[in-house]
């Protein structure tokens, strides 16, 4: 009998179905890996196993047992316990590593109103004896590495006698030492026959750890495979298309060298790189969140600067100190929340489409305080019709359109006036289907200057980029080939 079994597990958000029927078993001693790109419906999973959402259907089975929490206190007393990427929630600066691996259990109301500080540091030590963890519980809790908070989390997870231990990128702040440090600690609970439910885009990770991986794709698990794992597989099930499948309608030669950056650093203490992007080029950069994707946008849109190593653009150097000397020298940029950084409020002037459009042209378009011609109510016209924008008139509010139509929104204002290089940070989120193919095909026919995107969703990197590179750890891996640079966002 299985430790965990779910049977047609199905939950909706509205008219979304996150999940449309998870079939899924995990033994004892194993460790399972669950691969998906991002919207494939892992996180519900874990949610509902967690106890932070329930199921809209289906059947949960632990150890032997029906198993549905209404919390997280719940699940936990059922014997599941979940380690998020983020240890921030478990302890903080000022706590030492006894208080943090006891808090959650004051927050529980499990302890005596009144605790000696002896009588703590013993059931803080019994707990890192129990998970065989070796930690100073007198240090502080915000000078700790990645990896010992890591351990702290872990070690307070085993001892609420949890049977099935879920990991939600447990490796992405975690150095190569530490990564394999968690590894052995790991190998060593599935020999004590803890069952492991591991989330992870790294197939090193998985290469190192994982029994069996499943794969979801569109709220399923749609294939399943077992050690030795066939990652070129399960990634392509994760895709839903050959690694080698037709990339973009092929265009001529790329031009001259638009961007270049020599020996970048992107923090003082990661690996140098360098990048060139060419003229009618589109350059996706992939990686798990947190990789460093977007710092990498905003140190060319000066938005932050390079810890080491040069930009050059157009052949002149580039260390812009601010946007607005991003954008006079050529650089466009879409960063990745919209509501917050490209949109205003509505209700203020600068909420209408037209006035969105606009916005970063003020000083060309309005000159002494008036619009040239009618530039402002043209453009948004132009682009109404251009990216199929839905909206009743250039005036209307931005706030009336769908995230979509949004999104195309901000793309049309770059569109409105000559660049060099448009950087577009997970410009598909929140975009449905039918508008994410007009913002590629808008994209894409553009060939007088070069376009570069952050995407943390391979699948949308194969669907708009000429060439693909993987981030990890604030650094980027040159690939040559596009579905060798899919398997290295996932290494």
């Amino acid at each position: 009998m299985p430790l965990l079994h779910i049977e047609n597990l199905t939950r909706s958000f509205g008219a979304t179905r996150a999940l449309t029927g998870i079939d899924l078993s995990i033994d004892r001693g194993e460790i399972v890996a669950l691969m998906g790109a991002n919207g494939a419906g892992k996180s519900t999973l874990v949610k509902i196993l967690s106890g932070v959402l329930a199921a809209d259907g289906g059947k949960i089975r632990l150890n032997g047992h029906a198993f549905a929490p209404r919390t997280p206190l719940k699940a936990s007393d059922a014997g599941i316990a979940t380690v998020h990427q983020s240890t921030d929630i478990i302890g903080a600066s000022g706590l030492t590593v006894a208080d943090a691996l006891l808090l959650h259990r004051f927050a529980a109301r499990r302890t005596p109103f009144f605790v000696s500080r002896s009588s703590l540091r013993r059931q803080a030590q019994a707990m890192l004896d129990a998970a065989g963890f070796s930690l100073p519980l007198d240090r502080d809790f915000g000078d700790l590495a990645a990896a010992d908070r890591q351990l702290v989390a872990i070690a307070r997870a085993l001892a609420d006698r949890a049977d099935l231990l879920i990991l939600d990128e447990p490796t992405a702040s975690l150095s190569g030492d530490e990564s394999r440090r968690l590894f052995d600690i790991l190998l060593q609970l599935r020999a004590k026959g803890l069952a492991i439910l591991y989330i992870s885009h790294r197939t090193a990770d998985l290469k190192a750890v994982a029994d069996r991986a499943l794969v979801m794709r569109g709220g399923r698990v749609v294939r399943s495979f077992r050690r030795p794992i066939d990652f070129s597989s399960a990634i392509e099930a994760m895709i839903g298309r050959r690694l080698e499948a037709a990339r973009p309608d092929a265009r001529g030669q790329a031009g001259p060298v638009v961007l270049e950056m020599r020996n970048a650093r992107l923090l003082a203490t990661s690996q140098s790189f360098d990048l060139t992007i060419r003229e009618g080029e589109v350059v996706a950069v992939t990686g798990a969140l947190g990789v460093g994707k977007s710092r990498l946008l905003s140190a060319i849109f000066g938005v932050s600067r390079l810890a080491g190593g040069k930009m050059l653009l157009d052949g002149q150097p580039h260390a812009p100190r601010s946007p607005a000397e991003a954008i006079a020298a050529g650089v466009a940029m879409a960063a990745e929340d919209r509501h917050r950084s490209s949109l205003m409020p509505a209700g203020w002037p600068g909420h209408p489409l037209a006035a969105t459009v606009s916005l970063p042209h003020l000083k060309k378009w309005y000159r002494r305080g008036f619009l040239v011609g009618d530039r402002e109510r043209r453009e948004a016209t132009q682009a109404i019709s251009r990216l199929g924008i839905k909206a009743s008139d250039p005036f209307a509010s931005v706030w009336s359109l769908s995230g979509g139509n949004q999104q195309k929104a901000v793309i049309a204002r770059w569109e409105a006036e000559p660049s060099r290089l448009l950087l577009l940070d997970e410009p598909f989120q929140g975009v449905d289907v039918g508008a994410r193919r007009d913002i590629i095909e808008t994209i894409r026919a553009r060939t007088d200057r070069a376009t570069l995107i952050a995407t943390s969703d391979p699948q949308e990197a194969y669907e708009v980029a000429d060439r693909i590179l993987g981030i990890d750890r604030h650094t980027l891996r040159p690939i040559a080939t596009a579905s060798r640079a899919i398997q290295g966002t996932y290494a």
